[in-house]
């Protein structure tokens, strides 16, 4: 018995009249090794401790300026956390940073020191923080290789 190629079946409709080259399957990512991956988190998380502390002394410094500055910050720490390790954890890492230190902050000590005040500044920072948190850990997923015309292909 001879193997003999078969011929290739004829197709017909849209796909049969390509007339560029078929683009390349995409390469799976390759995961960062463990010891990296922990030292990424652990950046984020002092990133995030960083951005808690200033946004708390920017937001009373410059009311309404000041405030949205401090969280277009923490923003940016977090969904670009999400977005290095292209996982939501990249973004919970510099969030949990960033509300252990304003829950730190908010405490006052026994000196009768404290760095925020009572109004609507403060207020408006630590729950604006925490939604923009939410909403960067959601967001905080990458979509999948190919997008939506992958899925959808049939």
């Amino acid at each position: 018995m001879s193997s003999t190629p078969k011929p290739a079946r004829a197709t017909s409709g849209p796909k049969a009249d390509r007339s560029g080259p078929e683009r390349p399957a995409q390469e799976p990512v390759k995961p960062l090794p463990t010891g990296v991956r922990v030292l990424v988190y652990v950046v984020l998380v002092i990133l995030g401790v960083l951005a808690g502390v200033a946004g708390a002394l920017l937001q009373a410094a410059w009311f309404p300026a000041g405030l949205l500055l401090a969280l277009l910050g923490a923003a940016g720490v977090f969904y670009g956390g999400a977005r290095a390790l292209g996982a939501r954890a990249g973004a919970y890492a510099p969030c949990a940073g960033w509300l252990l230190t304003v829950l730190f902050l908010t405490t006052t000590r026994p000196e009768g020191d404290f760095v925020f005040g009572t109004g609507v500044s403060s207020y408006l920072y630590l729950l604006g923080g925490m939604a923009v948190a939410v909403m960067c850990a959601t967001l905080g997923a990458p979509s999948q290789p190919g997008g939506l015309a992958a899925r959808l292909a049939k």
